[in-house]
Formats: structure tokens, C-alpha cells, sequence
């Protein structure tokens, strides 16, 4: 039942995404080169390796984020004191120059590196690049917002983030991961979580709704942790990534105007990742039916809750600017949904 789910219903929706994704980097790729020759530091990093886009996400199969990875963050120290939930911010560090800098002209008169200004900069020179590129006709720059977002064909939106890389990093308020040594001995094993802590985090510049509460202009110079590669990594092995992926599916088909973003399902999940850590667990489609009916009934705990952490950073929920309507809304579905899968054996059929 699952497997032929996956090969009838989630395929086709990852082929049809693969397909838009290839056509929305082609536009990308021709606004990031115009960009780059008028300004060298702010370099594409839009690459495609094994028929995979790195640093492009799938928000939804109309909407992609692309991370424009920044140089030379060096001279800065990462400060993440949980002023603002899920940020944090680059200071210049003691005795450093600003001279000393790549990103002069965006440091504060505080000696913070401006999230807001470097993506202020941004925004022009892609309005520039979009009226210089050949398309032009097909590729417009959203301006009611202080992000660099593109419509293209009048179909795609494509969000285009200046970052940072933070590699050997590992920020304090993610400090409690993993929970324990031994109960996680299993997963994520200790090789895992040396690759995880290795690889760090980036830091976007972009708006974070944490910051909409704040009136301090400082704020704006804040930067949202993302947690993506990480994230990637421990889903590799068994069956953890056909589960997001059918979840995802089942989402798009059943759920009309969802708050549950894709960042909602993959930190459920990992959670159960953790309740589950053994691979036997995620090892066949009849432990997938166990895992996808756990992580289903967790989901409408947390719209009933109107709460949903985040995987790393507990102190973000997932949830937050979303309507209790939408969240109630979406908990009667998601609920009708579960009881079907209990239920009734054929319904992936229908659904």
C-alpha cells in the first residue's frame, strides 16, 4: 500500500517540484551572474551537484529559498544571547578593525554586521540586475517587502537569502542537543552528531517573526539560524526521508492553505526519530505505517496546542503568526485524515 502510494502519488509530485526547480535555477542562476558583476562579494552559490540544487530549499512546489552564501565572516564574533528567539547576531570582534572587514559600510556604529542593511544592498543590485538581464520579461522583483523575492513566469516565487556558513560552530541555544549520550547512543550515533556539530549552521539574513515584536532598530540587525544541512543529514538512513516525503504529499493533497510547512514536518519527524532511534524501527513499509501514524497524531497535538517546537531550537515555535482558525482548521483535517489511515486499509487509495 505505501510503496505503491510512493510510486503513484509522491513521485510524480517530486518529479513535477524537480522539474520547477530546474527551471527556477535557470532564472536564478542569469539574475545571481548580473548581480555578481556588478558587485564581486556578493557571489552565486547556486550549484547543482548529483541533480541536487545546493542551498536551494522547497518551501512549497510554487515557492523555493536560494542561500547566497556571504565570504569572510572572520572578524566577527557569533553572539547568540536569546535576546530574540532564533537569531543571533555577528559582533566585530575586540581589537578588530573595521577596515579589517569585507562588509565595511554595513557595520553599525555599535560594531554589529547589519543583517537588514547587507540585505538592503542586496535588494538594489538585484532590482538593478533584473531590468539589465535577457529575462527580463519573465522575472520580476517583489518590492512590499524588505526580502529579495522574485516571481517568475508568474508562477514561481523564489526567495533569494544572504548567509553566512557557520562551520565548527554550534550555538548555545541548541546547546541540549542530543538530550542524552545514552539514550541517543543509537541515534543519532556518535558519528552523526561529530558530523552535525562539523558542519555547523548558516545564519540568513532575513525577517523572522520574532523580530516583528521588537520596536528596537537593532533588531533589524539580527541574523535567523538555520538549521537545513543538519537536519538533511540526520534523516539519511532507512526509510526517515520517504516518510517527510509522503507526509509532505499526503499534506498537499488533503490540507488546503496549511500552516504546516515542510520546517513543521521535518522537526516532527526528528522528533520521532528520537522516540523511535532504532533503524529496525525505520527499516520497511510496515514500520513506516507506525512511524507516519505516530507522527500524525503528534501533529494534531500540536495544532491543538497551537504550538510546535522546532527540532533544534525549542524556544522557536514553528507555529507562531499563524491564526488559531487555521491551526483549528487544519487539526479537524489532520485528525479525519488519521482516523482514515487507522482505519481503513485502502484509503491511501483516495488520499
Amino acid at each position: 500500500q505505501l510503496n505503491k502510494y510512493f510510486v503513484e502519488k509522491v513521485l510524480p509530485r517530486k518529479n513535477s517540484i524537480y522539474k520547477a526547480v530546474r527551471e527556477v535555477s535557470k532564472f536564478v542562476t542569469e539574475v545571481l551572474r548580473e548581480v555578481e558583476s556588478q558587485e564581486p562579494r556578493f557571489i552565486s552559490s547556486l550549484n547543482e551537484v548529483n541533480g541536487r540544487f545546493e542551498g536551494l530549499t522547497v518551501v512549497s512546489h510554487t515557492e523555493f529559498e536560494v542561500v547566497l552564501y556571504l565570504n569572510q565572516m572572520g572578524v566577527f564574533n557569533f553572539v547568540d544571547d536569546g535576546t530574540i528567539p532564533g537569531c543571533a547576531v555577528l559582533k566585530l570582534s575586540d581589537g578588530r578593525k573595521r577596515s579589517m572587514s569585507l562588509w565595511v559600510e554595513f557595520i553599525t556604529a555599535s560594531g554589529y554586521l547589519s543583517a537588514r542593511k547587507i540585505r538592503s544592498r542586496f535588494q538594489a543590485l538585484v532590482a538593478q540586475a533584473c531590468e539589465k538581464s535577457n529575462c527580463r520579461d519573465y522575472v520580476k522583483l517583489l518590492t512590499d517587502t524588505s526580502e529579495v523575492r522574485l516571481r517568475i513566469r508568474d508562477k514561481y516565487t523564489v526567495h533569494i537569502v544572504p548567509a553566512f556558513r557557520c562551520a565548527g560552530l554550534w550555538p548555545r541555544s541548541a546547546a541540549h542537543w542530543p538530550f542524552s549520550q545514552t539514550q541517543f547512543a543509537v541515534w543519532p550515533n556518535p558519528n552523526q552528531i561529530n558530523d552535525v556539530k562539523n558542519e555547523g549552521f548558516n545564519i540568513l539574513s532575513k525577517e523572522s517573526i520574532y523580530m516583528k515584536d521588537k520596536q528596537a532598530s537593532s533588531e533589524g540587525d539580527a541574523w535567523v539560524m538555520s538549521f537545513t544541512e543538519a537536519e538533511d543529514r540526520l534523516l539519511q538512513n532507512g526509510t526517515r526521508r520517504k516518510c517527510l516525503s509522503i507526509l509532505k504529499t499526503l499534506r498537499d493533497r488533503n490540507f488546503e492553505s496549511s500552516p504546516i510547512t515542510n520546517d513543521v514536518l521535518k522537526s516532527l519527524v526528528l522528533y520521532e526519530c528520537e522516540k523511535h532511534p532504532n533503524e529496525f524501527e525505520w527499516c520497511d513499509d510496515l514500520t513506516l505505517g507506525d512511524r507516519l501514524n505516530g507522527i500524525l497524531l503528534q501533529l494534531i497535538s500540536c495544532l491543538q496546542c497551537r504550538k510546535c517546537p522546532h527540532y533544534f531550537l525549542p524556544n522557536v515555535d514553528l507555529f507562531k503568526g499563524k491564526s488559531i482558525q487555521s491551526l483549528d482548521h487544519a487539526a479537524k483535517q489532520c485528525w479525519q485524515l488519521t482516523r482514515q489511515m487507522l482505519i481503513d486499509n485502502h484509503c491511501l487509495d483516495r488520499l
